[in-house]
């Protein structure tokens, strides 16, 4: 009812998170899209069915790819040798979990992706006319996407 106290009135801030990509260990992301999964759709319907409709079931669950962004700094992030084992047919497989932290820096909501590589690296864009940050992407694919909240 109006007037009385609530608990928690607020939505939950998505700016303060961490990702840990395997061997790499924690890295600060400036962005991370693409947390999403679907099934796709089987549809289905016997030769002897009386309704003239078919019946729909779920099918395969597939993620999609998932991008992170970060600024470029003097020191290597090592996303660009992360990258390049995958280039030279020596990839190994990572683990990457990204989680939303609360004020205190507790794990709220976590993501994990399983299998993940890189699939698309870039680089940053110049441009002489702009006092933007540098700003390099990486985005990975990955063979199964968990959600757990805290």
């Amino acid at each position: 009812m109006a007037g009385e106290a609530q608990s928690n009135p607020w939505p939950v801030p998505k700016f303060h998170f961490k990702v840990t990509i395997g061997d790499l260990g924690e890295i600060a992301f400036q962005e991370v899209s693409g947390l999403d999964t679907e099934l796709d759709v089987i549809e289905y319907r016997a030769g002897n069915s009386v309704d003239f409709s078919s019946v729909s079931m779920p099918g395969i669950r597939k993620g999609s790819d998932v991008t992170f962004k970060k600024g470029t700094f003097d020191e290597e992030s090592g996303l660009g040798e992360y990258f390049n084992e995958v280039v030279t047919n020596a990839i190994k497989r990572q683990k990457v979990t990204i989680q939303l932290l609360d004020e205190t820096g507790t794990s709220m909501f976590t993501w994990t992706l399983k299998n993940a590589f890189p699939m698309k690296i870039s680089g940053i864009d110049l441009n002489a006319q702009t006092g933007e940050v540098a700003v390099e992407e990486i985005v990975l694919v990955h063979e199964g996407l968990e959600f757990e909240a805290a």
